[in-house]
C-alpha cells in the first residue's frame, strides 16, 4: 500500500469511530489532509467546531444548521420587509436608513468578492446549486443587483456621501477587476455571488463588527473546500456549512479585525510583537538586521497574520497551510511560527538586501514549496 493510500485509510479508520479522537486526528491532519473522499471538508467541519466529535450527532446537527441557514436567507434576503417610511428620514431607526446602510456595506463586499482568487476561474464559474429562492424570485433579491439598481434616490445618497456618479464608478471598477466575466445563463449563480450572500448575512448578524475588508479572503478557502467536496450532498449544502464554519472561525480571530482591540493580548499588535520576539529567539542576526533597517513587522506581517496567509500563496497552498493551523491546538500560535519560518527561509536575501529590497521581498513573498515552510515552522523554538 502506498503512503498516500495508507494516510487515507488512517483518516477513514479514525473517522469511523463512534467518538472521534480529536488529539489523534489533529496529529494526523497536521501533516496535511487530502481532498479525496471529502476528507478535508469533513475534518475542517470538526476542527471549526461545526459538527461534534460524536458521529451519531452529525446528521441531526447538519440538518438543524442547514435549516436555520435557509431561515436566515428567507428573513434577511428574500423577504426582508422592505422600506416603509420616508426615504429622507434621518432617524437611525428608519427602515430606509438601514436599507442604505446595508447597500454601503454591499458596495464593499461586492467589490471584494468579485476579485477573490483571480488566478483561478472557480469563483466566476456557476455553482451547481444556485439558491432558488433568490435567483427565481421577483425583484432585486440578488445582492449585487441591489448596488446596481437605479431606484436609489439621488438626494438620499448625496446625504450619505454616495452620489450616483461615485456609485456608478464603484460598480464599473468592480466589474472590471478581473476583466470581462463570461455571462451565466438565466437562473445560474456564480460562486462569488454565494460568497457575497454569506458575507452580507454575517455583517447583518454581527452589527458590532460588521463586514471588514479581508473577510472575503478568510471565507474563500473554506467555501472552495466545501464546494468541491466529491459528495454531492455536501456540495449542495456548501453555502450553509461554510457560513457557520466561517462564523466560528471569525469568533476566534475577530479581534484581528477590530481596531479598538489592536493593543490587547488577542489583538493584532500583540501577534506582530510575538512574531518579532520569536524571530529574535531563532535567528538574532536576521532580527537585528531588520531592526537596524527599522523594517518593523507592521510593514509586512499585518496582512500575513490578519488574513492567515491567504493572500501570500495560491489557494491549494493556503488550504494546505490551514490544515496545519486548524489541526494545531494552539493554531494561531503556530501561525506565528509559520510566519517566522517564512522569514528564515529568505534569510540570505535579507542579510544582503537594503531596506527597500527587503520590504519588497517580504511584502511580495517569493513562490516556495509550502511543505518546506510548514516543516521549517515545526522546528521553530517557542
Amino acid at each position: 500500500m502506498s503512503l498516500h493510500k495508507a494516510r487515507i485509510k488512517a483518516f477513514e479508520d479514525l473517522l469511523s469511530n463512534d467518538e472521534i479522537d480529536i488529539i489523534t486526528l489533529q496529529s494526523l491532519a497536521f501533516n496535511g489532509i487530502t481532498e479525496e473522499k471529502g476528507l478535508r471538508s469533513l475534518i475542517w467541519k470538526i476542527f471549526l467546531h461545526y459538527i461534534p466529535k460524536q458521529r451519531n450527532k452529525w446528521e441531526a446537527t447538519l440538518k438543524k444548521q442547514r435549516s436555520l441557514y435557509k431561515e436566515l436567507i428567507e428573513e434577511m434576503i428574500v423577504s426582508p420587509g422592505g422600506p416603509t417610511d420616508h426615504p429622507l428620514s434621518i432617524s437611525p431607526e428608519s427602515s430606509w436608513s438601514k436599507y442604505f446602510k446595508d447597500n454601503e456595506v454591499l458596495l464593499q463586499i461586492d467589490k471584494d468578492v468579485r476579485r477573490l482568487c483571480p488566478e483561478i476561474s472557480f469563483f466566476q464559474s456557476a455553482t451547481e446549486f444556485p439558491c432558488s429562492e433568490v435567483v427565481n424570485s421577483n425583484g432585486l433579491k440578488r445582492l449585487h443587483q441591489r448596488v446596481e439598481q437605479k431606484v436609489l434616490n439621488y438626494s438620499t445618497l448625496e446625504q450619505r456621501g454616495f452620489g450616483l456618479v461615485k456609485l456608478n464608478n464603484v460598480i464599473r471598477r468592480t466589474d472590471n477587476l478581473s476583466g470581462d466575466y463570461v455571462p451565466l445563463k438565466e437562473g445560474a449563480e456564480a460562486h462569488w455571488e454565494v460568497v457575497e450572500r454569506m458575507l452580507f448575512l454575517y455583517a447583518k448578524l454581527n452589527p458590532g463588527q460588521g463586514y471588514v475588508q479581508g473577510m472575503n479572503e478568510i471565507i474563500g478557502p473554506i467555501y472552495h473546500t466545501f464546494a468541491v467536496d466529491p459528495n454531492m450532498e455536501q456540495r449542495k449544502n456548501a453555502e450553509a456549512d461554510c457560513f457557520f464554519c466561517f462564523t466560528n472561525l471569525m469568533a476566534e480571530i475577530r479581534d484581528f479585525f477590530i481596531r479598538s482591540l489592536d493593543e490587547t493580548e488577542s489583538g493584532i499588535n500583540n501577534m506582530m510583537f510575538r512574531l518579532s520576539e520569536r524571530l529574535k529567539m531563532n535567528d538574532y542576526a536576521v532580527w537585528e538586521r531588520l531592526s537596524k533597517q527599522e523594517l518593523r513587522p507592521q510593514y509586512y506581517s499585518f496582512r500575513w497574520l490578519t488574513l492567515l496567509l491567504s493572500q501570500e500563496f495560491s489557494l491549494p497552498d493556503v488550504e494546505r497551510i490551514w490544515d496545519s493551523l486548524f489541526a494545531d491546538s494552539t493554531r494561531f500560535d503556530f501561525l506565528i511560527s509559520v510566519c517566522c519560518a517564512m522569514i528564515l527561509l529568505v534569510r540570505d536575501d535579507i542579510m544582503t538586501g537594503d531596506f527597500a529590497s527587503n520590504v519588497k521581498l517580504l511584502q511580495h513573498f517569493p513562490p516556495m514549496d509550502v511543505s518546506l515552510i510548514v516543516t521549517k515552522a515545526r522546528t521553530i523554538r517557542l
